[in-house]
């Protein structure tokens, strides 16, 4: 089978693309065949060794897929069968026609649903309605700014936010992205911070008549990250997601700000949260894909490449050029 795999830590262009033994399941893992693997920003992180996860050279990148269920380990249980179409985090070895995953972690891929949007689905829709819901519990008619708002995680908040029936602020770095999101998610209001004219402090303080966010949601940190300080309503919650701006230098918090208007920094660790409560992850998921069932959900993937072209997959993420998502698909 063919596999893209980083060999030596570096940029995209130092991965490879080479033929490998199909992998053996062990002790309550399947094998799939992988149909799609979205990419996502910790992909990049991985290959160049500045993730916290290591796994041993030589890997591929892709921590989430969606594909066939082709082979079953040893103590396999929960009623899951060969043939099932299933997604999976699988925390990387997903640039890979076959790889492994733990059964325990698979989800039933809906009948409505396809691959690519599968594969696109589980990290940025579990993460954002974790945040929201569980962590930030945002409320019907309250206001939430979402800061980098045309990633992946940034759009399924905005589209989650739109079911719970929450007003939306997108903010982002590039007009013509956030008009985008502006179509597809029906925002009314969005502020590029990468602009001088006013501070994203000033903008989102205007649009709320000076009462700021009651919930923000931050993948991005850096200089964003300070100004939600001084933007966040009396009561609000920042939602600490990523640091996708500068991971090497995270970003502190002024205690004295939090205190001003009784507000809270509330971390979000999505993965962690489906190894400590799996049945409530479950049933979040049960919520979400009732919710594209019916036609209430929009996952948007701007850009699909062939597992060939996988380097310049992790390209478009790296350049800032996905609305949404980008996915690798090996046969949608």
């Amino acid at each position: 089978m063919k596999a893209l795999l980083c060999k030596e830590y570096g940029p995209p262009d130092t991965l490879v693309l080479e033929d490998i033994e199909s992998p053996e399941p062990g002790e309550g893992q399947v094998r799939l065949r992988v149909r799609a693997c979205g990419v996502n920003f910790p992909d990049l992180l991985l290959i160049e060794n500045k993730y916290q996860e290591r796994p041993a050279l030589p890997f591929s990148p892709g921590a989430e897929v969606a594909g066939d269920v082709i082979a079953l380990g040893p103590g396999v249980t929960g009623g899951i069968r060969e043939g099932d179409r299933v997604i999976a985090m699988i925390g990387s070895r997903g640039f890979q026609e076959e790889t492994l995953a733990d059964a325990a972690r698979c989800v039933p891929l809906p009948d409505s649903m396809d691959y690519a949007t599968g594969a696109a689905f589980t990290l940025t829709y579990g993460t954002s309605y974790h945040a929201l819901v569980d962590r930030g519990r945002i409320a019907p008619g309250e206001t939430l700014l979402v800061l980098g708002a045309t990633g992946g995680v940034g759009t399924a908040a905005l589209d989650i936010a739109r079911n719970l029936g929450a007003r939306a602020i997108a903010a982002g770095g590039s007009d013509e992205k956030l008009a985008t999101v502006r179509e597809i998610y029906g925002v009314r209001d969005v502020v590029n911070y990468s602009k001088d004219e006013e501070t994203l402090k000033d903008r989102v303080n205007r649009l709320t008549g000076g009462r700021g966010a009651d919930v923000i949601y931050d993948p991005i940190g850096g200089e964003a990250f300070q100004q939600t300080l001084r933007c966040i309503a009396w009561g609000g919650r920042i939602l600490v997601v990523g640091f996708a701006a500068d991971g090497a230098n995270l970003p502190s918090a002024r205690t004295n700000l939090l205190l001003l208007k009784g507000s809270s920094l509330v971390g979000v660790f999505w993965g962690r949260f489906t190894r400590e409560s799996p049945a409530r992850s479950a049933r979040n998921f049960d919520t979400l894909f009732g919710w594209y069932a019916d036609g209430r959900l929009r996952p948007h993937v701007s850009h699909r490449f062939p597992l060939e072209e996988g380097i310049e997959a992790l390209r478009a993420v790296a350049e800032r050029r996905v609305v949404g998502k980008c996915v690798v698909v090996m046969d949608d």
